[in-house]
C-alpha cells in the first residue's frame, strides 16, 4: 500500500474518526520535511508503540524570525513522501499554509518558563509559533502519542509544557537525538555545511561529551562551561551563541550540580547555526 497523502484538517480528521470507531491507537510525528534518519526513527519509536501512524510535513512560518532563513529551508516533499512510504505509515498529513493559517487567524498559543533563555533569546517569537502549531496538529490529529527528539530539546519541553496546561490528552514521547558516526547530532540544516564545515561540525558534540563528563565528576559548573565555550570557537564556530548547564525538567540555569541537568549549545558555522544538547547526571 501506497503512502496517502491528505492536505485538509476535514479529511485527515475522517481519517482518525475511523481509526478511533475501530479502536485503534494513534500516533503522530510533527514534522518540517527534510528528513532524515533522526526522523525516521521518531516514525520507527511511534509504529513500536501505537497502531496508526500520522506524519505531518508542513515548514511552519510562524516559527522563522528570519525571512531569509524561512526562504532557505529545504522543500522535499517527494524525496519525504518517498522515504515514508517503505516504512508503512498510514498517512502523510502536509496542508499548505492557508489551511492551518487562513484568513483572519488570530491566535498565538504562549509558553513561559521553559521557552525564555537558550534559543528563546535569540530566535524571539520562535517558540510562540512552536507553540501554537504544535497545539494545533495535536488537536487536528486527536493522536494518543506525539513524537519529538530530543535534539530540539528546549523545544521538546515547551511542547511538554503547553500539553499539560492546556490539557490536551496526548502523552509527549522523547526520542534520543541521532547521531553520524563522528557525533554530529543529525539536523535538516547540516546540508548546508560546506565540505569543511562539516569537518569542523562534530566538535560541537565532542567538546558537550568532553563536559558533560567532568561536570559528571563534580568539575566546577562555571570553569567547565567556559573552558568548552573557548574550544568551541577554537574550533571554528563563530559565534558560540550559548552554552548552557540547566535542570533537565524546568531548564533554570544551574549553578552546582545536584540533579539531572541538560547541556545545552548552539553555535554557528558559517551561515548555518547548529544546536545539540546531552544529558548529565551526578556521579
Amino acid at each position: 500500500m501506497s503512502l496517502s497523502t491528505v492536505r485538509t484538517v476535514r479529511e485527515l480528521r475522517e481519517r482518525v474518526g475511523a481509526w478511533r470507531r475501530a479502536g485503534e491507537t494513534v500516533g503522530v510525528v510533527p514534522t518540517m520535511g527534510a528528513l532524515h534518519a533522526g526522523h525516521l526513527s521518531l516514525v520507527e519509536a511511534a509504529q513500536a508503540r501505537t497502531r496508526r501512524v500520522i506524519v505531518t510535513l508542513f515548514v511552519n512560518p510562524r516559527q522563522f524570525n528570519n525571512a531569509s532563513d524561512l526562504a532557505a529551508y529545504p522543500r522535499t516533499e517527494k524525496d519525504d513522501a518517498a522515504k515514508l512510504d517503505p516504512l508503512g505509515v498510514d498517512v502523510l498529513f502536509a496542508p499548505d499554509v492557508a489551511e492551518m493559517y487562513a484568513e483572519g487567524f488570530a491566535t498565538t498559543v504562549s509558553v513561559g518558563g521553559v521557552s525564555e533563555g537558550l534559543c528563546g533569546a535569540n530566535r524571539p517569537g520562535h517558540f510562540d509559533g512552536v507553540a501554537t502549531v504544535v497545539s494545533k496538529l495535536l488537536l487536528q490529529s486527536g493522536a494518543d502519542f506525539a513524537f519529538f527528539g530530543e535534539k530540539d530539546y528546549q523545544q521538546l519541553q515547551v511542547v511538554r509544557r503547553l500539553v499539560a496546561d492546556l490539557n490536551i490528552p496526548v502523552e509527549i514521547v522523547g526520542c534520543p537525538t541521532v547521531r553520524e558516526e563522528d557525533g554530529l547530532a543529525l539536523s535538516s540544516r547540516n546540508v548546508r555545511l560546506s565540505s569543511g564545515q562539516r569537518a569542523v561540525a562534530p566538535a560541537l558534540a565532542r567538546e558537550l561529551f568532553l563536559a558533560a563528563s567532568a561536570l559528571s565528576q563534580g568539575k566546577d559548573v562555571a570553569e567547565t562551561l567556559a573552558k568548552s565555550r573557548v574550544a568551541i570557537a577554537d574550533a571554528g564556530f563563530d559565534p558560540v551563541e550559548y552554552l548552557e548547564l540547566r535542570d533537565a525538567e524546568t531548564l533554570q540555569p544551574v549553578e552546582h550540580m545536584a540533579a539531572s541537568a541538560r547541556l545545552l549549545a548552539a553555535a554557528w558555522l558559517g551561515e548555518t547555526r547548529l544546536i545539540d544538547n546531552v544529558a548529565v547526571t551526578p556521579a
